[in-house]
């Protein structure tokens, strides 16, 4: 096992994102993310489990959930593995954080407050574009305008970064590399740049992990790695089949092949379907 947590298990990344002792570090990660836009000055930890707004309704359960202060809400979420409906989950997830804005009584004029869905993604969304960040807000789809400012998705993929220490240029970039390397560094790098990188070393070392911690964040990590396995598995099936597949293809177009050659030479049809093994109506039809 390396020096440091994996960041990608459940209690890792609620040890580094999801405690108010070390709100520090999400609030740097946030205005690294959101640099040139805004900055978070403080955030307040709302809690994680939702219960549903209307009776039979169902609940929520969020890796982290937190207010700034100026009320704008965010949602931060690691997900280690694409599902079905994915996408449509992080809209509910925002749309219900925005629909518990609403006030009873008449003063309430919907002034909304932004709600930002933050996702890192320990794979690649399909059919997108394969970055590191795709930015989802609600604007005019012909002239891209902005039409409301107060939902917002961020995606991170993070099989998407590919940099070496040397390579990254902004404080969100070195957030990355320090998240994805986290596990096989035996240092922090950036720690001369970024102060909080200092207090991270500390939160992350598992030396450092009381012996409850210890235990939580070891069957976290099994846990993660059977996950990790099971995609594996997936991805090799998935790959496994497609190659029985095309094989399968290959060899179907080149007994076409074959016949077509035949049919022309004036071979009869029952002669090509002795030598190819086709039926006399897929000669038929070449």
């Amino acid at each position: 096992m390396g020096k440091f947590i994996n960041p990608f298990t459940d209690v890792g990344f609620k040890r580094i994102f999801g405690q108010e002792i070390n709100k520090d570090l999400l609030i740097d990660f946030l205005n690294a993310l959101l640099d040139g836009e805004r900055k978070v000055k403080d955030i307040k930890f709302l809690d994680k489990e939702q219960l549903p707004i209307f009776e039979n309704d169902r609940g929520l359960i969020y890796d982290v959930y937190c207010t700034d202060e100026n009320d704008e809400q965010f949602i931060v979420e690691m997900q280690n593995k694409e599902h079905v409906n994915f996408r449509e989950r992080t809209l509910y997830y925002l749309s219900q954080a925005i629909a518990r804005q609403g006030e009873k009584g008449v003063d309430w004029k919907f002034n909304l407050k932004a709600v930002y869905g933050v996702f890192f993604l320990n794979f690649s969304l399909t059919d997108l574009p394969r970055k590191l960040r795709t930015d989802i807000v609600l604007s005019d789809r012909d002239t891209h305008e902005l039409f409301t400012d107060k939902m917002r998705y961020i995606f991170i993929e993070l099989p998407s970064f590919t940099k070496e220490e040397s390579e990254c240029e902004t404080d969100f970039e070195r957030w990355i590399y320090v998240l994805k390397n986290m596990e096989t560094l035996q240092r922090l790098p950036f720690k001369a740049r970024m102060a909080v990188f200092q207090k991270l070393e500390q939160i992350v070392d598992i030396a450092a992990m009381s012996k409850e911690d210890r235990m939580k964040y070891d069957e976290s990590i099994k846990v993660y790695r059977d996950q990790m396995a099971i995609m594996e598995y997936e991805r090799q099936q998935g790959k496994a089949e497609g190659l029985a597949q095309g094989k399968a293809e290959g060899l179907a177009q080149g007994k076409a092949d074959v016949a077509r050659n035949l049919k022309r030479m004036g071979m009869t049809a029952e002669s090509i379907a002795q030598a190819t093994g086709l039926t006399l109506n897929d000669i038929a039809g070449l």
